[in-house]
């Protein structure tokens, strides 16, 4: 018995003294941390852009890039300083979407949709700054080579605006910041292993950098909103732990705005970011994803009003009609600031009103909702004339004494407009607090899980606990069976749990005895942990993780490991957490299922084995029992009674293993499918030869499968 514990002692070792290589091997660092900067004047302290994010321009969905011509007729009315694209331009997949691939021509469209907006909208293409999305960089090995289409057909990239910080300021009575960062990969992992934005430190210390210099330097309050693709739930942090949450708080932005979520798991995914500086002081930013423009055609217009940030979100179905956007006083639930030490009241109500139709009339109500929602005060909003003739701004004064109160949902305010051909358009109710109070509502489960969840660290938490459960499955029984074996009584247990009625049965003894009995075959249980150990340390497969013709690449459980290339690519383990999709579903529903159905086969074939003498001995004496019964009767009778005992004695337990088996058997064929359907996907999106030829990923689960389902096969069934 002695001999048994070697290797499983050795495997824990192993495990405990392995490093966790999540947090050791981390992209390779980025050279390119410098900023390009614009500056454009401004009119005023009131400004405002519009965002649009994930096009995801397809050459199998040209409605989507045919769609765009409502965005160019919307700016024309809308006149904005800055467009901003938010990354995810191009699709980068093909027709059946089970592989990216980087594709020119819907690069191509892309150049010709802009040009075409410039021509309708009437902007100036100076004034439109585009990013990355993780989809622009699908496949790309290194970023100015021939498969980075955004380095020659972005606008940016026309404008020489290639570096991964874009620090643009509007000029005014104040001083706007707007700050784009790109955090794709350098090294551009094709679908699936590609969703999270991978800051560096050298980026990090540059952003923070970037937005410090305009506060030591300027003469005017600055207002900071940063833009970029991925919120902060799929940002990864950087080589040392660094993370955007703490520079933003530092350096007091307003707002960080994204898409990468689509509209799918929510129209409005708003978060509010609170923390406490190094200095003790508390501070806060907003972080607000918009919708695609894929499916659900999403465009936003966010203005920045005396320091004062606020949006509205518009669907592009057809033409923009008129969009009324209230700039202050700010929505309580979704745009306010409370920050009491720096507040400070505004007698005034500002709207912008954009339409292509002459706007006769704006004015305000005041509601009140402790009052039935009825009209405390309607407020007429007059024209505010400029030397620009693009600015749509309505003012008015009021009293903001009038509406204090402790609730920051009490007062609501609403917007009627009347244009020049009589149409009465009005803006969604929406309440506010003079004082900055915020009532921030209730997220869905599903809004909270994906936008509030860092899910760098949920990989870590469930990768490596579902490491631990796999480790003690395999440990733990086997330990324990080393020690009782040797027990005399071990049997006698073994029995009396078999053979104890269903309603005396303890659930605990059957899954203890369970266990210990489906680690029994040494070769099966030491081919399980030299597996586990594989998967821990060793590579799962080899495939073509950049383009469809670069070099094969292997991935660990902690990311790709790529190697030396003449073009750039660095030799370093890429691309955590972004493997979480290969491999969280290998292992919660490949990995433990085998386990646990190996030991359930092996368990079965004890218990099929254990009733199978208890027939022996129960017909033995029986057949003592029915001779006795049987001597009253005819000849005749009496043999008939005896076979009929027995077969049915025989086909009582014959039919407890054989469905037994066969539900084990079902499950190891349900376990098989999954397992080839994941592998499948893999083979579209890294090559079918490189995929199929990687044993620990393909082919070792059916194997453990199939050759223990052999073994666990009685003669007779």
């Amino acid at each position: 018995m002695a001999s048994e514990l070697p290797l499983p002692l050795l495997a824990l070792l192993f495990l405990v003294i392995l490093p966790p290589l999540c947090s050791s091997w981390r992209p390779a660092d980025d050279d390119d941390a410098s900023v390009s900067r614009s500056v454009f004047p401004m009119d005023g302290d009131v400004a405002w852009v519009v965002q649009v994010s994930d096009l995801h321009i397809s050459a199998y969905s040209p409605e989507r890039s045919a769609d765009l011509e409502l965005l160019g007729t919307a700016l024309r009315a809308i006149r904005p300083h800055l467009l901003l694209v938010t990354g995810d331009i191009t699709d980068a997949k093909n027709q059946q979407r089970t592989t990216s691939r980087q594709d020119e021509y819907e690069w191509v469209t892309y150049k010709k949709t802009i040009d075409a907006i410039v021509g309708r909208g009437g902007i100036d293409k100076s004034r439109i700054f585009d990013i990355r999305g993780n989809h622009d960089m699908y496949g790309v090995p290194y970023r100015g080579g021939k498969l980075d289409f955004f380095s020659t057909f972005s606008v940016n990239s026309q404008l020489k605006r290639l570096s991964t910080i874009t620090s643009i300021l509007l000029q005014g009575d104040r001083s706007y910041q707007f700050l784009g960062i790109d955090d794709t990969m350098s090294v551009g992992i094709r679908f699936p292993a590609n969703l999270f934005g991978h800051p560096t430190d050298k980026r990090i210390e540059a952003v923070n950098s970037e937005l410090q210099y305009l506060t030591n330097h300027s003469n005017a309050p600055v207002t900071k909103v940063v833009f970029g693709h991925f919120p902060m739930s799929f940002t990864a942090s950087s080589e040392k732990g660094q993370r955007y949450e703490s520079v933003f708080t530092r350096q007091s932005i307003s707002a960080y705005l994204c898409g990468h979520l689509h509209a799918k798991v929510s129209k409005q995914l708003w978060r509010y970011h609170e923390m406490r500086t190094t200095e003790g002081h508390k501070s806060s930013f907003w972080e607000w994803e918009l919708g695609d423009w894929k499916d659900s055609r999403l465009m936003r217009i966010l203005a920045i009003d005396g320091g004062a940030v606020s949006f509205i979100d518009h669907t592009l179905n057809q033409a923009l009609q008129t969009s009324i956007l209230i700039t202050y006083p700010t929505d309580s639930r979704s745009m306010n600031m409370l920050e009491s030490e720096k507040w400070s009241m505004r007698n005034d109500i500002n709207v912008l009103v954009f339409s292509h139709q002459v706007i006769r009339s704006v004015s305000a109500r005041v509601f009140d909702s402790y009052s039935g929602f009825k009209v405390v005060e309607e407020i007429p909003l007059q024209l505010v004339f400029s030397s620009s003739a693009d600015r749509p701004l309505f003012h008015a004064k009021w009293n903001a004494e009038n509406y204090r109160s402790p609730s920051p949902t009490r007062y609501w305010l609403q917007v009627f407009v009347l244009d020049s051909h009589g149409v009465k358009i009005s803006s969604e109710q929406r309440p506010f607090s003079v004082e900055g109070k915020m009532a921030i509502p209730t997220r869905s489960w599903l809004s909270y899980l994906v936008f509030e969840v860092q899910w760098e660290d949920m990989y870590r938490v469930l990768m490596w606990s579902n490491m631990a459960f796999t480790i003690l499955l395999l440990f733990t029984p086997k330990i324990l069976y080393h020690f009782v074996s040797r027990s005399s009584s071990y049997q006698r247990w073994v029995m009396s749990v078999l053979t104890s009625p269903i309603q005396q049965r303890k659930s605990y003894l059957w899954l203890v005895w369970f266990l210990m009995e489906g680690t029994r075959s040494k070769p099966f249980w030491s081919c399980l942990v030299i597996y586990v150990l594989w998967l821990i340390e060793m590579p799962w497969f080899w495939g073509r993780a950049t383009s469809e013709d670069g070099e094969i690449a292997q991935m660990y459980l902690s990311g790709w490991s790529m190697p030396f290339h003449d073009g750039g690519l660095t030799g370093n383990k890429l691309s955590n957490p972004d493997v979480l999709v290969i491999t969280l579903p290998f292992l919660y529903l490949v990995v433990i299922p085998v386990i646990v159905l190996i030991y359930g086969l092996f368990a079965e074939k004890a218990i099929v084995c254990s009733r199978r003498s208890r027939r022996v001995e129960y017909s033995a004496g029986s057949a003592n029992t029915l001779a006795e019964s049987a001597r009253l009767l005819p000849d005749a009778p009496r043999a008939l009674l005896m076979k009929f005992s027995g077969k049915m004695v025989s086909m009582v337990i014959q039919f407890w293993g054989s469905w037994t088996r066969r539900a084990l058997l079902l499950a190891c064929s349900i376990t098989a499918a999954i397992h080839l359907k994941l592998c499948s996907k893999l083979m579209s999106a890294y090559g079918m030869v490189p995929v199929a030829l990687s044993p620990p990923l393909t082919w070792m689960p059916l194997l453990l499968l199939g050759a223990a389902a052999y073994c666990t096969k009685l003669h007779g069934d």
